[in-house]
């Protein structure tokens, strides 16, 4: 375990909900640390003593900083990253941009999020595209890549949309193996990064994405209300642009005629919800001082440390697949409903979540699973803490309680 290369007791001291649970929900929401909880409560205490948009103008420098840390969090510049209320809204608002017609093709995975896959079933619906799947590795590893660069040759699809880790399960998709054949047939190319950023190092010009997405909540650890977009140079000289552009975004340079702004910018609104904006910031700081690297080499390895004991539980199916899956770590119980399984480890005040075959129809369908329990460690958590959860399941398992 990597543990020498972190101080994992003082990053414990710096996140209060240590104190009180043992937080196994990081793919959820990750736990505030102190900076975070810090830099929001002093911006509303400003706003309460002078006033919302006077506290937007002091803190100014503060607030650019978002851009500033988050490009640097995944290796851009701060003009082509947006803030947005979540990761899915800033997903929506990159699939606005595109002027989909009837025929296009989404070229996608099985393993892509709900909603997600939900937009696409609405863009089918409303425009007529067309939305492939490409077909799974029979190893388990994730995406066949090879099928999927046929498909992109064969069908030359108007956007390829991966979701690099997915909700409902620690599978790590081949996102930058995929990212090299579509910049070599020139398409474009959305990834869903929000299980990722966080837990592991993210470089854009790697993965060579033109469009990125991802929540703060998680592995980030910041506010709840808060995600980010990437958006390539190449999609903003091209003049992308969301449907319903504001103020923010754009200028309106004559009574007929409006002009987007020349940074990612034009995918904000001019509200911001400033006290938010800046957790994210002081979250995404907090990450870069800890290290993605020495975050990337624990992380994974507390939930792979914690994966394997539960596959030794009799009746405990985990269900994770891939050569190294990430700290998501999904199982499902014999004879036990998933709300009184929940329960029970809540009472145990363990945070943990619970997925739906209405979460992932193609791969619980595969699987052959209605419901698992999900379990997502992160840096700041223990072994020691591993090892009571393990006993909790061990002592649960053979006593099944239905819903």
């Amino acid at each position: 375990m990597s543990e020498a290369l972190l101080d994992v007791n003082a990053l414990r001291a710096d996140t209060p909900g240590c104190e009180s649970v043992i937080h196994f929900n990081n793919s959820g929401c990750g736990l505030l640390a102190r900076p975070v909880l810090k830099a929001m409560i002093d911006h509303l205490v400003l706003e309460s003593r002078i006033g919302g948009y006077e506290a937007a103008a002091a803190q100014a420098e503060r607030v650019s900083d978002f851009h500033a840390s988050i490009a640097e969090l995944i290796g851009c510049h701060a003009r082509n990253i947006a803030f947005a209320g979540s990761a899915t809204q800033a997903y929506t608002n990159a699939l606005s941009a595109i002027p989909f017609q009837r025929g296009d093709v989404i070229l996608t995975t099985r393993n892509d999020f709900i909603s997600n896959q939900i937009a696409f079933l609405s863009l089918r619906k409303r425009f007529g595209v067309d939305v492939v799947h490409a077909p799974d590795h029979p190893d388990g590893s994730g995406v066949d890549v090879a099928a999927m660069v046929k498909l992109m040759r064969e069908l030359r699809p108007r956007l390829v949309a991966v979701t690099h880790v997915p909700t409902n399960s620690g599978l790590v998709q081949p996102v930058e193996a995929i990212g090299r054949h579509v910049r070599e047939l020139d398409l474009l190319y959305l990834v869903d990064a929000c299980q990722s950023v966080g837990q592991y190092p993210i470089d854009v010009h790697q993965i060579g994405c033109d469009l990125l997405t991802a929540t703060c909540r998680k592995f980030l650890r910041g506010p709840r209300g808060s995600g980010f977009l990437y958006v390539s140079d190449r999609v903003l000289n091209d003049g992308y642009e969301p449907l319903f552009i504001d103020m923010y975004g754009a200028r309106w340079v004559a009574p007929g005629q409006y002009r987007p702004v020349n940074s990612a910018q034009r995918f904000e609104e001019w509200e911001f919800p400033y006290s938010v904006v800046l957790g994210c910031a002081a979250a995404a700081r907090y990450a870069l001082h800890v290290g993605l690297d020495s975050i990337a080499a624990r992380t994974p390895v507390l939930g792979a440390y914690l994966r394997d004991q539960l596959a030794s539980i009799p009746g405990v199916r985990t269900l994770d697949r891939g050569p190294t899956p990430a700290a998501l770590v999904t199982f499902d119980v014999a004879g036990w409903g998933p709300q009184s399984f929940k329960r029970a480890m809540d009472e145990r005040k363990v945070n943990s979540a619970l997925s739906f075959r209405g979460l992932a129809q193609y791969d619980f369908g595969d699987k052959n699973v209605d419901w698992c329990l999900r379990l997502s460690p992160h840096y700041y958590n223990t072994e020691e803490e591993v090892d009571m959860v393990v006993g909790f399941v061990e002592d649960l398992a053979p006593s099944p309680v239905s819903d």
